[in-house]
């Protein structure tokens, strides 16, 4: 009996610490990188790509088939034998019976079809892109599970502050309440400061529908269950202890996944360039046959005797007259394979204006939350000296609510510089093209 207690007990403080467990940003990403649902779509994307090589390869292969049909010769044909060559007159005769069955099986075996050949070094870059797909996804949802995070965390943040100025409304409304009773203060001055507490508790009302909102997204991008709690761990920033990655500081457009992409599906445009143009070339197939045939008047005598036959050949494909149709199709890839290399080029020019632009802002939000979290001290500082002196009656409700005011605009500017903080750090390092490495340096 006292084992079952003791089993429980440790069952049920097993609950508790898995209940209580806090999500820091790089368990989160762990967990969306193993169970969103687009890992399943690009997983499968890369067995779609071995299914399309395994066909293609199957090209070469031998390929055996058998045909098996019956004629049923309402009118039988007929052939004429000349005069004089079986008699003085020329001979009627049918060639065949009113029933014919015939069963033949052939092996067919491709020798040389350089166009096929071509088309298999296809395969190598389908697969190359299946898994640049999934790389592309799970940066895709680096990126999404790390934006959906810092929402909480600047919403936490926020609340905090807000709940912090809510007690100090609560603690200036008790004395004024005071004051009021006693009649040295106006019953309109309680009335202002009850104003700036109402809005400060529905902002609080709203900052926590935010973050319910905001938790939602975050389930989503990883794939946990909506309904199940989820507990952040905001103890360290999303980027504390991550420092820039030394490929976000040098740029290259290689590290980014889409442009490398765009450069396999350059080499995909050649080779089926090069395909249609060998399709010019002659084709060299060979084969085995081997078939039965029977006749007769009746069905049944169709199949009585068969009669077997077999060959042994090969087949040669010259194309002659097919260039017109085969010319016009290889313009058309040779302007795709073009416009990819031009395009390219402007992705490149592209991508690096994305990393300036991105480090820039960088930069700047960096700057921003400095100077922002020096004015919120100096906004606290303020506000700590002119509360001191309201409580002394050396300055009036006015300059105390102005200063309150300031302390909250000061707060407000911080909590977006925060904000824009964060997310220009992960926008720079998506235009660096190092999500990834971010997500081990966390």
């Amino acid at each position: 009996m006292h084992k079952i207690i003791i089993l429980l007990l440790l069952f049920s403080v097993g609950l508790n610490a898995a209940a209580q467990e806090h999500w820091t940003l790089k368990h989160c990403i762990e967990y969306g990188l193993k169970n969103n649902r687009n890992n399943v779509i690009y997983a499968n994307e890369k067995r779609l790509a071995d299914a399309k090589a395994r066909e293609a390869i199957a090209d070469y292969l031998p390929r055996v088939s058998m045909n098996t049909n019956l004629d049923n010769n309402l009118k039988l044909q007929q052939s004429v034998i000349p005069a004089g060559i079986l008699g003085p007159n020329e001979l009627k005769v049918s060639l065949t019976q009113r029933y014919a069955s015939n069963t033949v099986a052939q092996l067919d075996q491709v020798l040389y079809d350089q166009s096929m050949i071509t088309g298999l070094k296809a395969n190598k870059y389908n697969k190359q892109q299946a898994e640049l797909n999934q790389q592309q996804s799970q940066e895709a949802i680096i990126y999404n599970i790390s934006t959906a995070y810092i929402n909480i965390f600047v919403y936490h943040q926020q609340l905090e502050q807000l709940q912090g100025n809510r007690e100090t409304y609560e603690r200036q409304i008790d004395i004024f309440r005071l004051q009021v009773n006693k009649g040295t203060v106006l019953q309109k001055d309680l009335d202002k400061v009850n104003v700036d507490y109402n809005n400060t508790v529905s902002r609080i009302r709203v900052a926590l529908s935010n973050i319910t909102l905001a938790e939602n997204e975050l389930k989503y991008e990883m794939g946990f269950p909506v309904n199940d709690s989820l507990t952040i761990d905001f103890s360290v920033p999303p980027d504390a202890s991550a420092s820039l990655t030394d490929s976000s500081l040098i740029f290259s457009a290689d590290s980014r996944v889409d442009y490398r992409l765009s450069k396999l599906n350059i080499k995909l445009l050649e080779i089926e360039k090069s395909a249609i143009k060998a399709e010019a070339l002659p084709k060299l197939n060979a084969y085995i046959r081997y078939g039965v045939v029977g006749f007769g008047d009746h069905l049944k005598g169709a199949y009585d005797e068969l009669l077997p036959y077999s060959a042994v050949g090969l087949k040669l494909n010259i194309p002659i007259l097919d260039f017109y149709k085969r010319n016009a199709r290889y313009k058309q890839a040779a302007i795709r394979h073009f416009n990819a290399e031009e395009k390219l080029k402007l992705d490149e020019g592209k991508y690096y204006v994305e990393y300036q632009n991105a480090y820039t802002k960088y930069l700047q939000a960096q700057t921003n939350v400095e100077n922002d979290k020096r004015n919120v001290a100096l906004a606290e500082s303020v506000f700590r000296i002119t509360d001191v002196q309201f409580q002394k009656g050396v300055t009036d409700l006015t300059d105390w609510l102005n200063t309150q005011n300031s302390l909250k605009e000061a707060q407000s500017s911080y909590l977006s510089s925060i904000y824009n903080y964060y997310l220009a750090r992960i926008d720079l390092e998506k235009a660096a093209g190092t999500l990834r490495k971010f997500n081990n340096s966390l």
